[in-house]
């Protein structure tokens, strides 16, 4: 996840943060596990605990009164006492942190459940979209402790990446105070959510002790084959003499610079993702939402066709690969990539310079436009021939940017009467067309891409498609001028970054130019701290003298190499370094990889489906073909447990949040004075005004609502009108803002908001550290999980927070309740605990779900089935005691910090959420009355209310005494009775 810092970069300077984060920083942060202090009650003994487990629900009396103040019976009483947020939510974050009641550990008599939400980007603030998938993963693991299992539920920080770079060049700050700084931050919000992490667990991953095991897993990648070097495209600053991520590359210039940035080719680091590219397309085993798996099938892309070799003249064949060995009789011209190794030897000298220019043309293009779909294709005839295998025919060579040295084999064979692209091309440029495939009658299009009979084709003629493949597959082979191949667009894992903020890559290069690993006993390799960040863009490992220089393993100078790796890298393997942060003798302790793995739930954005899920997956499945995991397989088979298949896959169930969304919002209405120069009103002053009455008599400037606002330039919308103009505010304008005191600036100007993606540049962003201090971390918690479905998101409503507020307090107060009943009755007793027992069965079977809205309407449900039991009194007290404790131990996984109260406050020495789950009484939880449709010769005639248990008699008389029952059976014989009370009766006559 990312977000950008909410601090100014400049207040980083300030800060005092050690450089490293060592171990001992763990103690100083208390996460050493402390010993509990109470004993464990309502939990069943290990010895018989069995999934799920549960236990019935405690009924504890409470009564909250003075000492002084006599006993009642005629009446409810309530402490007059607000609900003090604050101090509840401060005291019970000391207390969990104090008794560790979230510290986890291996217990092999237990069921054991890892529930992993996506580390966070220290960046600097969590907002509220982190809360949106943090929280309700935190809920849902609380559930599952309190179904009895034992629950891992850790956090870290994913923190190398540019942005922390960025700020070293802008603001002289060094990397690692910014990120430190932000990983504190952070961590405060996070104790601030009231989440069940187990901080003794915490990986943040440009610590060198982490780190280490990122090199560690590179040099095992290297020398299983999978890590090599290879050439790639990318993006190079002439003018700053370096590699840019393409985030880094805007409309082809240096976001930096502004200058042109352009594609060479350039030796880089690859793992081999592609060798797992169809082991990666089988999804089996794992419970993760379709569209995810689509997308990565997608990405994948899996052709299966042929490789068809093209003669050329004294040279090398060009070798294409096709899904379309059918159409090869069409194949009327080639197209290379301008940056195919055999452009320079087939090009002409007539051609030559129309050719050098075109390629320069092309380097100054990015991946991304140049396969943009929209975009007109051109190219350059290279003057050189190729032979059509198939035909005998000499083709003209073409190249053309839109196709790409790094897919495929970086050249095609045109067949434009089968392909809309290729017929653009060879229409544009006078070539050859060849129908292949015969259209249907009545098309009267260009290029037909559908399945026909071959025509044209030689020995393929009357072939339809399938079969017509086949053919010339086995001709091709037969004649040795191909091959039938499979071809995916997943392309190798490129992992070198030039840049200094990342796991440096564990190799040196010797004075031969060959490669050798670093020793494992000198890892980790560190990033050197006293660097000089230059404004140049280079990273500073590249000029470091005493990091640059070093020796191989024979003692003779060599060099290290300075690109560090992909911050992807980094969180591959993070839910592994989790089960022992403090290991050092592996990545992780093969005792807790044995019991924790494989991950059972995890939970994140669906944006990362093609990158970090796939690249995890990919790691996964490496480790276990490298014998990373033997040694946990050999824990697992010694107590007891089945390893096969438990390391195929990273985590067996994956659920994805949706978007919360800014919220829509007017902009302020205003009075602009100035004067208009060109298309522009330039403003001396800016009113806002809160009545549009007040823009009456207004003739002399501007007045209207602020659409939009960058800076000092603003976008009005005069009142009445469809048009807008656009005003600039001058520096030294008077800004007059009523209702904010003070001098006021153009930066409090508010202007108008849509619905659409939360972002610090729309002004749009939700900061939740306003919202608990405002209304409790609870409360905010219960409003995100019951004002969306989870999957979806939808946009924030600032007024919605209130009612989740109402019923946090609600709960305080229900806890505080004094209650004494005016006078029993069995219905409202049983109407109380139907709610209650309902409850159980409805937010269980929702929290399995991830449904988190539909739990809380039901616990909204059963607050108000209290709330009304309270006003009439007439109920029995342990029916009251019983529902109040359900209440509170249902809401405990989505509020933790009032529910911990109010079961104190119950009586309850032991915290709330070391309780299991309640188990629902079947019998109290059944309807009284029910409604059973009644149909005649199958079709709907009456739906009646009738008790459950109505007898089989009792019902046909209750349907026959309906009127419309009554008239379709019109007296006759009733033939057959099907009989499925009380749900359903059907008459047959």
């Amino acid at each position: 996840m990312l977000c950008l810092p909410s601090l100014p970069l400049a207040a980083f300077r300030r800060l005092e943060v050690p450089l490293r984060l060592r171990r001992d920083e763990r103690a100083l942060r208390g996460t050493t596990p402390a010993a509990r202090t109470t004993p464990l009650i309502h939990r069943q003994t290990t010895e018989n605990r069995t999934v799920p487990s549960a236990g019935r629900v405690r009924i504890v009396r409470q009564v909250t009164r003075p000492d002084d103040e006599p006993p009642s019976r005629d009446r409810i009483t309530f402490v007059k006492r607000r609900y003090d947020h604050r101090t509840i939510e401060a005291r019970w974050q000391r207390t969990w942190e104090d008794t560790g009641i979230y510290r986890s550990g291996v217990d092999w008599a237990r069921p054991k459940h890892y529930a992993l939400t996506m580390l966070p980007y220290p960046s600097g603030d969590l907002h509220i979209g982190h809360w949106y998938a943090m929280t309700p993963s935190d809920a849902r693991a609380r559930y599952m402790r309190m179904k009895g299992y034992n629950v891992l539920f850790p956090m870290g920080f994913d923190a190398f990446g540019l942005p922390a770079e960025n700020a070293a060049v802008q603001a002289n700050i060094h990397p690692w105070t910014w990120t430190y700084a932000n990983i504190e931050r952070m961590r405060r919000q996070l104790r601030s959510m009231g989440t069940m992490i187990d901080w003794s667990r915490e990986a943040v991953s440009c610590t060198p002790e982490y780190y280490r095991w990122t090199e560690w897993f590179f040099a095992r990648l290297h020398e299983a084959g999978l890590a090599y070097r290879g050439e790639a495209l990318v993006n190079w600053s002439p003018t700053l003499q370096t590699v840019l991520a393409n985030e880094q590359v805007i409309d082809g210039k240096d976001e930096r610079t502004g200058q042109p940035v352009v594609q060479r080719m350039m030796e880089q680091w690859f793992f081999r993702i592609t060798d797992y590219a169809e082991e990666l397309l089988n999804f089996d085993g794992i419970d993760w939402p379709e569209p995810v798996k689509a997308m990565q099938t997608n990405w994948i892309g899996r052709s299966v066709g042929a490789r068809v070799r093209f003669p050329v003249e004294g040279e090398d064949p060009i070798e294409v690969f096709t899904t379309r060995p059918d159409t090869l009789h069409g194949a009327t011209f080639m197209v290379l990539a301008p940056e195919h190794p055999l452009v320079d030897v087939l090009t002409t000298p007539e051609q030559a310079e129309e050719v050098v220019q075109y390629r320069d043309r092309a380097a100054r293009r990015s991946e991304l436009q140049r396969t943009d779909v929209a975009r007109e294709k051109n190219g350059v005839f290279t003057g050189g021939h190729a032979l059509n295998p198939v035909t005998g025919h000499l083709i003209q060579v073409w190249i053309a940017d839109y196709v790409l040295m790094s897919y495929g084999t970086g050249a095609i064979m045109a067949v434009p009467a089968e392909d809309e692209r290729d017929w653009a091309f060879a229409e544009r440029y006078g070539l050859p067309i060849v129908r292949t495939v015969q259209p249907p009658d009545g098309f009267d299009g260009k290029a037909y891409e559908g399945d026909g009979p071959s025509v044209n084709s030689g020995f393929l003629d009357g072939l339809y498609m399938a079969e017509a493949k086949e053919a010339m597959i086995d001709w091709l082979e037969e004649h040795g001028h191909g091959r039938r191949a499979i071809q995916y667009r997943l392309r190798d894992w490129l992992i070198s970054r030039q840049r200094y903020w990342g796991s440096p890559i564990p190799v040196v290069y010797r004075q031969d130019g060959t490669i050798e690993l670093v020793p494992d006993s000198a890892l980790p390799v560190e990033l050197p701290e006293d660097v000089e960040f230059m404004p140049t863009g280079r990273s500073p490992l590249t000029y470091h003298g005493d990091f640059l220089n070093t020796s191989d393993s024979e003692g003779r100078p060599a060099t290290r190499e300075t690109d560090t790796m992909d911050t992807f890298m980094c969180s591959s393997w993070y839910q592994l370094r989790y089960l022992s942060p403090e290991y050092d003798e592996g990545p992780f302790d093969p005792e807790e990889a044995a019991y924790w793995l494989p991950v059972d739930v995890y939970t994140g954005g669906a944006e990362h489906a093609v990158m970090h899920l796939l690249y995890t997956r990919f790691f996964t499945k490496a480790m276990r073909d490298m014998g990373l995991y033997d040694a946990a397989e050999e824990r697992m088979r010694a107590h007891g447990r089945d390893p096969a298949g438990m390391f195929d896959e990273p985590m067996t169930m994956l659920r994805n949040q949706g978007q919360v969304l800014g919220e829509e919002r007017a902009g302020d209405t205003v009075v602009v004075e100035g004067r208009m120069e060109g298309d522009r009103f330039i403003a001396g002053s800016v009113t806002v005004v809160s009545d549009p009455a007040d823009l009456a008599g207004n003739n002399d400037g501007l007045s209207g609502e602020i659409m939009s606002r960058t800076e000092r330039v603003m976008v009005v919308r005069p009142r009445g009108s469809d048009k807008t103009v656009t005003v600039e505010v001058l520096p030294d304008a008077e800004v007059r803002i009523p209702t904010i005191s003070g001098n006021n600036t153009v930066s409090q100007l508010r202007h108008r908001l849509d619905v659409q993606r939360m972002s610090k540049s729309r002004g749009n962003v939700v900061n939740p550290d306003a919202l608990v201090e405002e209304f409790g971390a609870d409360t905010v918690r219960t409003y995100l999980m019951f004002a969306f479905e989870w999957e979806k998101g939808g946009p924030w409503d600032s007024r919605g927070i209130r009612g989740a507020q109402r019923f946090i307090v609600d709960v305080w107060r229900l806890g505080r309740a004094e209650y004494r009943r005016d006078g029993a009755e069995a219905a409202a007793t049983a109407s109380l605990r139907r709610a209650a027992h309902q409850a159980i069965i409805k937010v269980g079977r929702d929290l399995d779900g991830f449904r988190w809205n539909t739990a809380v309407a039901e616990l909204m449900k059963l607050r108000n089935a209290m709330n009304a039991a309270l006003a009439d009194r007439n109920v029995e007290p342990e029916a009251w005691e019983e529902a109040l404790s359900i209440l509170t131990l249902l809401l405990a996984p989505i509020a933790p910090y009032v529910t911990e109260e109010v079961w104190r406050l119950l009586g309850n020495a032991e915290s709330v959420h070391l309780q299991p789950w309640p188990v629902a009484d079947e019998q109290a939880a059944a309807e009284e009355i029910v409604t059973m449709v009644v149909q005649v010769n199958g079709k709907v005639r009456a739906r009646l209310q009738v008790p459950v248990d109505i007898s089989e008699s009792e019902a046909l008389d209750v349907a026959l005494a309906a009127p419309n029952v009554d008239r379709h059976v019109a007296g006759g014989p009733i033939r057959r009775v099907i009989d499925r009370r009380p749900g359903l009766l059907n008459l047959v006559v």
